[in-house]
């Protein structure tokens, strides 16, 4: 079947289900939006501007159920702020080609993808226990923010898995922090992209709206209260290899 020809009932049930997943471990599920956006004839640009705004949504409540459940640190997501907003803005305000895009977000997220699904997790009691230092969390920042502005990501999904690998914080802590990282340079993207004329909305993003409020709510308080974090970044990993598989399946077939 081609793509172009799924049934529009197809694309809110996937949106649904990846604001559900992706919410339960503090992320806003660009990735996953555009994966399945993907699967249809949109343009790039539609496809970025949608799955940066869904993403405010979706990681706002996966924000606010984090903290209320009493997971945040500040300390583990305003340094990486400090360079990746400004890098966001500048990520979305350039206009990269189709095929640029395309290559660069399915590399992203085929190499996500193995991470989170070989991730094996670290002792839960020794997490936090490593202090980062500036330079690197600086850098790191600035790269994600950069990558993130892009590909219109939040960048979360990028930092979330940074700070557990790298033994900063808890799995929930750094799902706290990736939510409010992701609110912040997914605005910041949003405000290039406008500047730059790339911007691109409409009704087709307006009634993905209520879809993703729905997923994310309902995912964020399953996280926040109930979800154990290695077997949900396993099946994280399988949806994005999964939507790898698709693209480059439709591609060519």
């Amino acid at each position: 079947m081609d793509p172009a020809m799924l049934p529009p009932w197809t694309l809110v049930v996937l949106v649904f289900v990846v604001a559900f997943f992706y919410a339960s471990v503090g992320f806003g599920g660009a990735s996953g939006y555009l994966a399945a956006m993907g699967l249809f004839a949109l343009s790039t640009d539609m496809m970025a501007s949608t799955a940066l705004t869904l993403n405010i949504i979706v990681a706002g409540m996966a924000f606010w159920a984090y903290v209320r459940a009493g997971h945040f640190r500040a300390r583990l997501l305003w340094p990486f702020l400090l360079t990746s907003v400004p890098m966001a803005f500048v990520g979305g305000y350039i206009d990269v080609s189709d095929l640029l895009y395309r290559t660069l977000l399915y590399l992203a997220l085929a190499y996500l993808g193995v991470r989170l699904l070989l991730f094996d997790g670290v002792d839960e009691s020794q997490s936090g226990a490593i202090r980062a230092s500036w330079l690197w969390m600086l850098l790191s920042g600035a790269a994600i923010g950069l990558l993130s502005g892009m590909l219109g990501l939040g960048g979360g999904i990028f930092l979330s898995p940074l700070i557990v690998l790298s033994g900063w914080g808890k799995a929930k802590e750094a799902a706290a922090s990736s939510a409010g990282f992701i609110i912040v340079n997914s605005v910041s993207s949003i405000v290039g992209r406008l500047l730059g004329g790339n911007f691109v909305f409409g009704a087709f993003g307006l009634a993905l709206l209520p879809v993703g409020l729905a997923g994310g709510w309902l995912g964020s308080r399953w996280g926040a209260e109930k979800l154990s974090g290695p077997s949900m970044r396993r099946l994280l990993g399988a949806v994005l290899l999964l939507g790898v598989v698709q693209y480059f399946w439709v591609q060519f077939r």
